[in-house]
């Protein structure tokens, strides 16, 4: 791996906004709230979130800069459409653990 793979965060970018969409479309501004983490319908999301994670590590090197991309990306998605700041950062720390 050279100096300036270890730098190229696009793929981690775009996967971090990919992520999002997938919560976006699964789980409404409206219905994301703390009390409804533990639903079937939001664990069933977060199961989906976890494949792609999964496929994702699989084909790419994530390093910690790669890692702070994706997240990054993830929360700027989430923020643009009005979620609650909460409700982000539990989601952004639960799929930086998967990272």
């Amino acid at each position: 791996m050279t100096l300036l793979n270890w730098f190229d965060g696009n793929a981690a970018h775009a996967f971090g906004i990919e992520l999002a969409q997938v919560l976006i479309e699964r789980t409404p501004v409206d219905t994301a709230i703390s009390n409804k983490i533990l639903s079937k319908k939001h664990e069933s999301m977060l199961n989906k979130l976890e494949q792609l994670i999964v496929k994702f590590k699989a084909e790419n090197s994530l390093n910690v800069y790669k890692k702070a991309k994706l997240a990054n990306a993830f929360k700027w998605a989430l923020r643009e459409k009005s979620y609650d700041e909460d409700y982000i950062n539990q989601v952004t720390n639960w799929i930086v653990l998967k990272l």
